[in-house]
């Protein structure tokens, strides 16, 4: 089964774009209450979108679902939800959530009138995660890897993937019969852990979808839509021809494509505390 792919924006022309391309959702990120704090001193992306981009996109998309993400729990949460469904998500994501009791809030914020996915990001989020997965109404689960990770104190993000961590949480949402997905991925033949490597992983955990990540098409540095167009096309065709070959593997090939993932793991990770003078 192809992956969903998942692509960040507020632009409408880039998302017609992202469409047209075979990406399968826009996402939508209006999360601010506390990210700055968290992530301001990474090479990450901090959103300042609007949630009138919301309309904007619902009236652009025709095939793609709309996923937003809202704010973590607050004293505005009703509002905020009520004019993101009205304004046409079709998916509406939980960031940064601790509790049963802020699942079950958001759920019944929700009320059914779109999917409900959890972004699981925190380490209470990961240790509670039957718990949490025992409110009714949760149709799906993304681990975020780059909060989890800092979460933990680690040091780079895909620490979560070599660990055993994002398997154990995978098991848990199978058990659920959530869907599930987890972290990005860059284009094919790129990315600090290859695109193909971190492909080989989420087949092996039978991972249902997958955010394409800046480095995959970074609009802030290609602003010709052509271009745009044609680092969507040759992107995602490159995805879906690794999708086909990895579809043919048995149970050897993931077991030693997740070796290799540790291993390359560890070097990033050795020399991100080399840089930092850790050794």
């Amino acid at each position: 089964m192809a992956l969903k792919l998942m692509y960040l924006t507020n632009d409408p022309q880039i998302a017609e774009i992202a469409e047209e391309n075979g990406v399968d959702r826009i996402f939508l990120d209006l999360e601010l209450r506390g990210k700055e704090e968290r992530q301001g001193h990474l090479d990450t992306v901090i959103s300042h979108n609007s949630i009138d981009d919301v309309k904007k996109l619902r009236e652009t998309l025709h095939s793609a679902e709309l996923l937003v993400r809202v704010n973590p729990i607050f004293d505005g949460s009703k509002e905020e939800i009520d004019c993101v469904v009205n304004d046409g998500a079709d998916i509406v994501m939980l960031p940064y959530f601790k509790t049963v009791a802020e699942v079950n809030e958001f759920v019944e914020l929700v009320g059914g009138r779109a999917k409900v996915c959890l972004l699981c990001e925190t380490p209470e989020a990961a240790e509670n995660i039957d718990e949490i997965l025992s409110v009714p109404g949760i149709d799906e689960v993304h681990v975020g890897i780059n909060d989890l990770h800092l979460g933990y104190h680690r040091h780079f993000m895909f620490e979560m993937v070599a660990d055993g961590t994002v398997d154990r949480l995978c098991e848990a949402f199978r058990r659920h019969g959530v869907s599930y997905g987890f972290g990005g991925v860059a284009r094919v033949g790129e990315g600090m852990l290859p695109a193909e490597n971190v492909l080989g992983e989420h087949y092996r955990l039978g991972s249902q979808m997958v955010i394409l990540s800046r480095a995959f098409c970074d609009t802030s540095k290609i602003t010709d839509f052509e271009e745009i167009s044609a680092v969507f096309q040759s992107g995602v065709d490159a995805i879906r021809r690794c999708e086909e070959t990895l579809a043919l593997q048995d149970d050897t090939y993931f077991s030693e494509n997740h070796r290799i993932v540790q291993e390359k793991v560890q070097a990033i990770v050795d020399k991100i505390k080399a840089s930092k003078g850790l050794n």
